[in-house]
């Protein structure tokens, strides 16, 4: 099932071994460069049938560190088109994961030695749910729908939404961060309420032909902190606004217990997947030809994503085929090692 090929909405992905977005914290004002185009260039020659840039800010003040991706301006999306075109054209599924990172955003003056620093160092920028008006949650929205409406014209072909690892939606959604009284605080309904608003502007934004992804982290893994049980309720009302599938991992909002180990994380896509929350994907320690296509067979996610994996080896599609007896394409100048 590994090299099957995947069709959501108008696009077809040839098979469903897929590469996580993963921070590179190597782009100067938010410009991919050259360092950008031979990464994600490696993985398309390589076999993944999609290939996801790292989080990409949709604001200046929204990107994790000051060498994030963005999607703001014209000159990042011209970065951005060289390496979708060149992904489109090895037969992979160019897509780029769009955030703002809220209150684990960083500035230049916050950016020591390679490291963030922590609220006890002097703190985060003010972008939280606590101190957002609506006035600032509204430009945040039109942001995201903007920097999307700049991915469908660089020739992205998936869009995914970053609702996950203790980012701005994730906040706004876990009550152990968000303690606001209004209509964005409180009820499950008031705290899924930006999140929601976010998918919204960005569905009427992407083009209804392509498909629109969210990461979810389906558990704080803290008691009294967003939850599995959450997740599942959350997954029909992304699918209601235009969502295709869930790409699931955990975990980021607060330092937890998390019971790390191979494929720990594709439970959770499970139990969304069989509460009728629409195709799933899985990530978290997939590491093994064997251990991906086995979950896929039992019906635990419909397609996987490998981080850790993919940096260690660009080529895994193409050994997991042989390893597995499944004969798939090779890239032509490679075709002698196949």
């Amino acid at each position: 099932m590994l090299f099957e090929p995947f069709t959501l909405r108008e696009v077809t992905i040839p098979n469903r071994v897929w590469l996580s977005p993963m921070c590179m914290y190597s782009a100067t004002d938010g410009v991919p460069d050259d360092f950008h185009f031979a990464h994600y260039a490696a993985r398309a020659l390589g076999g993944a049938g999609l290939v996801m840039t790292e989080a990409t800010g949709v604001s200046p003040e929204g990107r994790i560190s000051p060498s994030d991706l963005g999607l703001w301006n014209a000159d990042q999306q011209r970065g951005h088109a060289r390496i979708a075109e060149f992904v489109s054209s090895r037969g992979a599924v160019p897509a780029v994961q769009i955030g703002h990172a809220g209150r684990k955003a960083s500035t230049a003056e916050l950016w020591r030695g390679g490291h963030v620093l922590t609220p006890g160092d002097g703190g985060w920028p003010v972008l939280s749910p606590a101190n957002l008006d609506r006035e600032g949650i509204d430009r945040i929205v039109r942001a995201f729908a903007d920097a999307a409406r700049r991915a469908a014209d660089a020739g992205y072909q998936v869009l995914e939404i970053h609702g996950a690892h203790g980012y701005l939606i994730h906040e706004f959604l876990s009550p152990l961060v968000n303690g606001r009284t209004d209509e964005f605080g409180g009820s499950f309904e008031n705290r899924a309420r930006f999140g929601l608003s976010v998918v919204e502007a960005v569905r009427a934004a992407w083009p209804a032909g392509q498909p629109l992804f969210y990461r979810t982290s389906a558990t704080d893994w803290i008691d009294g902190g967003w939850s599995i049980e959450d997740t599942v309720r959350l997954a029909p009302l992304l699918r209601e606004r235009g969502v295709d599938l869930i790409d699931v991992s955990s975990g980021g909002i607060a330092q937890a217990s998390i019971p790390v180990g191979p494929g720990y994380q594709v439970p959770l896509a499970a139990r969304i997947r069989e509460a009728g929350g629409g195709p799933v994907a899985s990530v978290g320690l997939i590491t093994e030809p064997k251990q991906a296509e086995d979950i896929l067979a039992t019906g635990q996610a419909d397609a996987v994503f490998l981080g850790r994996e993919l940096l260690r080896d660009p080529h895994w599609p193409l050994r997991a085929a042989r390893e597995l007896g499944v004969p798939v394409s090779w890239p032509r100048q490679y075709e002698r090692a196949a």
